[in-house]
């Protein structure tokens, strides 16, 4: 949930969007409207971060409240959100964050699995040694977090290893293919991520795959990062569905009545 006293937004705007995985999926580099980036990430971290869970609603007014502004900036970022598969906005009825099927999840990891082992098994083939340092750079970050148990800060910088591997891999194709899967796909790696144990175990994987990296191994680089998603997959089967009190919440963090 989101904390009431947590006044100050996301700190990102159009400007640096392109900077952090958030504004590039949302192409908010593109808008000449600020605020409507501003509102988009800020709402979508929340979602992402699970601090605004499945079902939750997304009160317009509250929003525009607390962003200082008038429903339509609202709107619009809410809108881009619905795009991307993060929130709803029945006719008639509150926007609310949306709600999915594990049906649906293992699709999308299957996919996911696929194509990130093809992508390691890319990299592993002509990874030269400035790129392989700044990979195991990243890891070592990633390694520091998980070492202060520090879940959103870990996240964040796996996110950042797996953007740079796939620069680095210098398949634009599979790059654009793995984007459209969406922010969704950021907002189940983090729940995954959450699981007890689940940060230890993907730091270590993550080590493991630096080693194959270092072996010039593709084989082995693209089963460990096959192993990598579907443990991500493992970990959300285990915590799925939603156990029955968790009942949605307010934009505000509140329980609703009634």
């Amino acid at each position: 949930m989101i904390d009431e006293n947590e006044d100050q937004p996301f700190a990102s705007s159009a400007a640096n969007a392109a900077a952090n995985p958030l504004g590039r999926l949302l192409r908010l580099d593109e808008r000449r409207d600020s605020l409507v980036a501003t509102i988009s990430e800020w709402v979508g971290r929340g979602i992402v971060e699970g601090r605004l869970r499945p079902g939750d609603d997304l009160n317009s007014v509250e929003l525009a409240r607390r962003f200082e502004t008038s429903r339509t900036p609202v709107r619009e970022a809410l809108m881009l959100l619905e795009k991307e598969g993060l929130v709803e906005i029945p006719a008639r009825r509150r926007p609310r964050v949306a709600r999915t099927t594990l049906a649906s999840i293992r699709e999308v990891y299957a996919v996911r699995a696929a194509l990130h082992a093809l992508l390691f098994e890319q990299l592993a083939e002509d990874i030269d040694d400035t790129k392989l340092e700044e990979l195991r750079n990243l890891v070592e970050a990633m390694g520091s977090a998980a070492a202060e148990d520090d879940l959103d800060r870990y996240f964040w910088r796996n996110v950042a290893f797996h953007e740079r591997a796939s620069e680095l891999a210098g398949n634009p194709t599979l790059q654009r293919i793995l984007d459209s899967l969406g922010m969704r796909v950021l907002q189940l790696r983090h729940r995954s991520m959450s699981a007890p144990h689940r940060m230890r175990q993907s730091i270590d994987d993550h080590r493991r795959l630096i080693r194959a990296l270092e072996e010039r191994d593709p084989a082995l680089a693209g089963a460990l990062m096959r192993s990598i998603v579907m443990g991500g997959l493992a970990a959300l089967e285990r915590d799925w569905p939603e156990a029955p009190d968790a009942s949605p919440t307010t934009t505000n963090g509140t329980r609703p009545r009634g």
